[in-house]
């Protein structure tokens, strides 16, 4: 192994945990979905549903696990309240 293969190396070594830790901790920051958002409001996004028997937590585009908030495939990054509701709620298979 030469000197500069060895250097390259080191360095990917030493920046591996300072950008998986950012990794982390930009996950851990996920914006929160707005009612106020464009496609919140036209798929009649609410936080807390008022639909007996459907939130989000029981919704198939429903990413967040237990979690009381998460990701929903229809609003990407942003992430939705798990007792929301939206229009485009389907029933967990």
């Amino acid at each position: 192994m030469t000197d500069k293969n060895r250097r390259t190396l080191l360095k990917g070594i030493a920046v591996a945990p300072i950008a998986i830790a950012l990794g982390h901790y930009s996950n851990a920051m996920a914006e929160s979905l707005s009612v106020d958002d464009p496609v919140a409001k036209s798929l009649g996004y609410t936080e807390k549903s008022t639909t007996a028997g459907q939130q989000c937590k029981g919704c198939n585009l429903w990413q967040g696990g237990d979690a009381a908030s998460g990701k929903c495939a229809i609003f990407g990054a942003k992430e939705v309240k798990s007792t929301g509701w939206c229009k485009s709620w389907v029933k967990k298979a």
